[in-house]
């Protein structure tokens, strides 16, 4: 099986290509794309249920970008994450039965992924992050200036970078939350933990980042970008 590289396509991520610039839909519009993508999502898994072995394919190929996405910025090497995205889905295939087909498949999903990737890093005790700029290139506007496109890309990099410098959960929420765009109860449900916890790893994440690339990017950043920016809720 093989895994894409990862980007930030999917339904989070709806554009609107009938004006072939990928301009953003309206927020509803989004809303109804995202429980359209979790519906059919489910159709699919009735379909691997009743024996539809085939089936397995078209959910994988939902999907396998955006665990790719989120077990690269946990691991940060691609070819790890291709190998966790791999056994994301080997879990999945084993574990679908027990799936309750009336919550949302992807914060199951996502689940898997991050404890997969929380494992992996446990059993290698290292971190290290690739450059990021081979895997962006599919998620600028055309419209973009270069110059900020380029910024974007190393400002990433360094934030992954910055990140592995986080404990695991601190780390998971700090992706999940401010690098994939979950809601506080969507990682409260991924992580599976109240949501007090997750502001608090969260809160700490930020804390601990500013003060990380202060240190060792702050007079690169504050060229392009303000670092005290890195806050929210």
């Amino acid at each position: 099986m093989k895994i894409n590289r990862p980007d930030n396509s999917g339904p989070d991520k709806d554009k609107d290509e009938t004006r072939g610039r990928g301009r953003p839909r309206g927020k509803k519009n989004v809303i109804d794309s995202n429980e359209k993508f979790e519906y059919e999502t489910i159709q699919i898994i009735k379909k691997i249920r009743e024996g539809e072995d085939l089936a397995f394919n078209d959910l994988i190929e939902r999907y396998k970008r955006q665990v790719a996405a989120v077990a690269f910025r946990m691991v940060g090497d691609y070819d790890e994450a291709e190998d966790i995205a791999q056994m994301v889905f080997v879990k999945t295939a084993k574990n679908l039965n027990k799936f309750d087909i009336t919550k949302k498949f992807s914060t199951w999903l996502y689940r898997i992924t991050v404890n997969a990737s929380i494992d992996f890093m446990r059993k290698h005790k290292r971190h290290k992050h690739e450059l990021i700029d081979n895997y962006s290139e599919s998620l600028e506007n055309e419209e973009d200036n270069p110059e900020e496109i380029l910024n974007r890309k190393k400002l990433r990099g360094i934030i992954l970078k910055a990140a592995d410098t986080l404990n695991d959960k601190q780390k998971a929420a700090f992706i999940l939350r401010d690098l994939e765009g979950h809601q506080i109860d969507e990682v409260s449900e991924i992580l599976d933990m109240p949501e007090a916890t997750v502001r608090w790893y969260l809160h700490r994440a930020r804390i601990r980042l500013r003060k990380e690339l202060k240190r060792n990017y702050g007079g690169y950043l504050g060229e392009i970008y303000n670092v005290n920016a890195l806050s929210g809720n």
